[in-house]
């Protein structure tokens, strides 16, 4: 047929689509995915793989190109061939935009109809997808190969036994976690996998690289799109002018950053190159004294971001935000934003090619169709878009005095959810319209029949769909469907330190055996995670933009952007709405190589109910021995129940000189440790609580920070209390750093 000119071609190979059961079509000029018909069955990840199965007949990729070069015409198009095969026509085979396709199932592969009068079709090229064998590192090995290199067999994705990890298969399906079998999710050298063995957490798999070329790509040599991942160019000099390190060397800096363990980043000579998925690319350097460094390769599309002083007040956008460039790149639900420039997990027309004015740089909140707020598309396969987390700028409104009733508030907390005050006018000096109302503007959701637990009373600013920016309501002024109310003041909350909104459970019971506590009663307790978002130390807030933590829960890599930290939050797969999310964007390691750090946040935690800061204790402060003492985390349980939510658990101090005894630590405790547990065991931290708090509550019920979890002889062990970095031997240097 596609060798046919006009429409009455005869179709010798007829599309049969019976046999399959459903299928998702995420048209690209939509931001919502539509469930189109129940027929072909396709996991997400199938929708981002580049590659093709045996004919390539379920291949739902973006590739555009034939073999030749020639770009494909658009299956709803008539020019400049008349197809025969058409969305309508065929409405499971995926003729989405001009990408490849093969409808008839063709055995020579997907193809497509081009955009060259002469060529009427032409096959497209797409490499075999890595089922038996891997190209490159890895990333798309889709193979069923589940043991290690050394035989022993690996742990299912979807099991936390015998080693809780936080790479569940459904919060990544473009990961592809099915099974036990080996994967390369993070960006390692080749695949791998978490063990069966109790005694060795995760290795690498023995995967025979396939024998033909790696799959093709187009490099950028003069500048480089999203992270620069594809930039190919022979620039070698860092932003301050430095000079780069051969990848292939090992001095100054010693690394693993090399052709061999990465042979498909064009890591050659001295070029700079971004193999790890950082935000653009990068080099080691030839100064000893600095390792790393950002490279001065510019950006496609000449947009140049000014950098945020540290100091700059909190981003803002006015009006509808069609205006904002702020470096917000999280959504309202702390979902990172995937660039614009990127078709995966979510393909989509808002590109900078189609939208030229609209700032569409990185993956940063923007606004270009005119929406009520900035927003973005997210990373997150099962969540198309979402408004982003930015506040609205506060505007200088004169408003009448009226005093509100004394049952009332007239402030709100945090972001103002739960305000039931009888403000009724916009931060512009619009009316609200009544709730119950629909005149002037007609509205579905937000009503006290469909919301009666909202406080959709009367015509007062509400703000019962959670928005980042506060109350609002719909306005009288038939030209403004909805405003905000966005300068109603904070309530005043108690800023003293060590002093929950929620009581403790404070029990004696054991963080292995499973005690779980009281939600949100540990608001200064915080979640250290890799910039993937996976939990791996714990970590404690001394001030809105300090985390104090554990050094070994750093030394996976120097970046402040390989780390997260998550705040607000009870369970560890962090759902919750009153979850806040701040990159890092400075480390710095204790003093005398002590097992202590600080991480800045990029921008100051908010404070309110469910995060808050702990107090930490005088000066070389000494815990008297016996005294009471908390510690929490999501660390392991050994399978006694509570793996999700924040455990807690009490037990005493004990003196250097009863923790030293040969019977118990044998003198490895220092000075500026303290150690705490029970003899007999049971009480005890485990892993995943490294870095996180040790609290103390003194005279007047607050809670000290005495104490980082650092080390332990295994996991509540008998005679073997844990091991934790005395806090009060390191004020003058935390005061000294934070100020």
């Amino acid at each position: 047929e596609r060798h046919c000119t006009n429409e009455n071609c005869i179709v010798l190979n007829s599309f049969q689509a019976h046999n399959m059961e459903q299928v998702y079509l995420q048209l690209a000029h939509a931001r919502h995915r539509e469930l189109l018909h129940e027929h072909v069955s396709l996991f997400p990840s199938d929708f981002l793989l580049e590659c093709r199965r045996g004919s390539g007949f379920t291949y739902r990729g973006t590739k555009s190109q034939t073999v030749s070069g020639i770009t494909c015409q658009k299956w709803s198009s008539s020019t400049p061939h008349v197809p025969r095969y058409k969305p309508n026509n065929f409405p499971y085979a995926g003729l989405e935009a001009n990408f490849c396709r093969n409808p008839d199932n063709d055995t020579g592969g997907p193809w497509c109809y081009t955009q060259d009068p002469k060529k009427r079709w032409e096959y497209c090229r797409l490499p075999e997808c890595e089922d038996t064998c891997m190209y490159c590192s890895g990333e798309n090995y889709r193979g069923q190969v589940s043991q290690t290199e050394d035989g022993v067999k690996c742990q299912a994705w979807n099991s936390q036994v015998p080693h809780r990890h936080g790479y569940n298969p459904s919060f990544f399906a473009d990961k592809y976690l099915q099974e036990n079998y080996c994967r390369n999710p993070d960006g390692e050298p080749r695949p791998w996998c978490f063990t069966t063995a109790l005694d060795r957490r995760w290795a690498f798999c023995n995967i025979k690289r396939c024998s033909g070329e790696p799959p093709s790509i187009e490099i950028e040599t003069k500048c480089y799109t999203e992270r620069g991942q594809l930039y190919r160019g022979n620039i070698s000099t860092t932003r301050s002018g430095k000079t780069c390190q051969h990848w292939d060397s090992k001095d100054p800096h010693v690394h693993s950053r090399t052709h061999r363990n990465y042979p498909c980043r064009g890591l050659e000579s001295n070029y700079c190159r971004n193999p790890d998925s950082e935000k653009e690319p990068w080099c080691y350097t030839t100064d000893a004294s600095t390792r790393w460094e950002y490279c001065q390769v510019p950006k496609c599309g000449n947009q140049t971001r000014v950098p945020l002083d540290e100091d700059s007040p909190p981003e803002c956008y006015n009006g509808t935000g069609v205006d904002y460039r702020g470096t917000v790149s999280m959504t309202i639900s702390g979902k990172r934003c995937q660039a614009w420039e990127s078709m995966k997990p979510h393909r989509h027309l808002k590109t900078p090619k189609n939208f030229p004015n609209s700032g569409l740089e990185d993956n940063l909140c923007r606004n270009p169709d005119r929406d009520r707020a900035p927003w973005c598309f997210t990373t997150d396969p099962s969540t198309r878009w979402e408004f982003c987390n930015i506040k609205k700028c506060l505007s200088v409104v004169i408003l009448p005095s009226r005093p509100p009733p004394s049952n009332r508030p007239s402030c709100i907390i945090g972001n103002g959810v739960t305000y039931r005050g009888s403000r009724s006018i916009t931060s512009s000096g619009r009316t609200c319209q009544e709730w119950s109302s629909m005149t002037p503007h007609i509205h579905v959701t937000f009503t006290p029949e469909v919301n009666p637990n909202k406080g959709l009373e009367g015509n007062h600013c509400r703000n019962p769909d959670n928005d980042a920016n506060g109350p609002w309501c719909y306005t009288t002024d038939r030209e403004k469907k909805y405003d905000y109310c966005d300068d109603i003041p904070q309530c005043e909350l108690s800023t003293k330190c060590g002093k929950p909104a929620i009581e403790p459970k404070n029990c004696y019971g054991r963080i292995v055996g499973g005690c779980v506590s009281n939600p949100y009663s540990w608001p200064w307790q915080v979640s250290v995670r890799t910039g993937y978002g996976f939990h791996f130390c714990g970590g404690t807030l001394i001030a809105p933009k300090w985390v104090l933590t554990a050094r070994h829960c750093l030394k996976r890599s120097t970046r402040p952007s390989a780390y997260r930290i998550y705040l607000g939050i009870y369970k560890e797969d962090s759902d919750e709405r009153s979850k806040q999310i701040r990159d890092v964007d400075k480390l710095v390691m204790g003093p005398d190589n002590s097992d202590i750090a600080l991480v800045r946040l990029s921008r100051p935690a908010i404070l309110n109910d469910k995060v808050s800061v702990v107090c930490l204790p005088e000066k070389d402060y000494i815990v008297p021995s016996g005294t009471g003492c908390f510690v929490t985390g999501w660390g392991e349980t050994q399978g006694t129940g509570g793996d999700k939510y924040l455990k807690e658990t009490g037990f005493p101090v004990f003196d250097n000189k009863i923790c030293n005894r040969p019977e118990f630590l044998n003198g490895v405790v220092t000075s500026k440790e303290l150690c705490a547990g029970d003899i007999d065991g049971g009480h005890d931290t485990c892993q995943g609580d490294s870095g996180g708090p040790l609290v103390c509550p003194d005279s007047s019920k607050r809670y000290v920070l005495q104490g980082v979890t650092s080390w332990g002889y295994g996991c509540a062990r008998r005679m073997k209390p844990g091991i934790y970095v005395r806090v009060s031997s390191f004020i003058d240097w935390i005061e000294s750093t934070i100020s």
